[in-house]
This record gives C-alpha cells, sequence and structure tokens, in this order.
C-alpha cells in the first residue's frame, strides 16, 4: 500500500491495519517455518507495509505535538 493511500486513512483505521499487517506476518513466518511458504518475498513487502503503516502513525504524532 502506497504511503498517499495510508495518509488517507483515520487514524483507527491506520491501527487496523497494523494489526493485520502483523498477524499476516505472524502467519507467512508460520508457513516459512513449517516449509509451506509459496512466495518468501510477501514477507518483505508486508514488512515494508507495516514500517510506512508506523512512520505514517508516528508523523501524524509529530504533528499533534507541535500543535
Amino acid at each position: 500500500m502506497k504511503a498517499r493511500d495510508l495518509r488517507e486513512l483515520t487514524d483507527q483505521e491506520l491501527n487496523q491495519k497494523l494489526a493485520d499487517l502483523k498477524d499476516e506476518l505472524f502467519n507467512l513466518r508460520f508457513q516459512l517455518a513449517t516449509g509451506q511458504l509459496d512466495n518468501p518475498m510477501r514477507i518483505k513487502a508486508v514488512r515494508r507495509s507495516i514500517a510506512s503503516v508506523k512512520t505514517v502513525a508516528r508523523l501524524r504524532e509529530l504533528d499533534r505535538a507541535r500543535g
């Protein structure tokens, strides 16, 4: 998901998106450990998405602190 799309989400939607991505990452890691993972590059994509969500959330937090 692009950062532009993430900025359009509300704080609650952003937190839900983060929780969903973390669940997906857990499932992908579980599949990797059991040898059932089809696309190992998906782990990298999910980790980057998590980083993007956290970045947008942090920028919003800093904007609120500035006033």
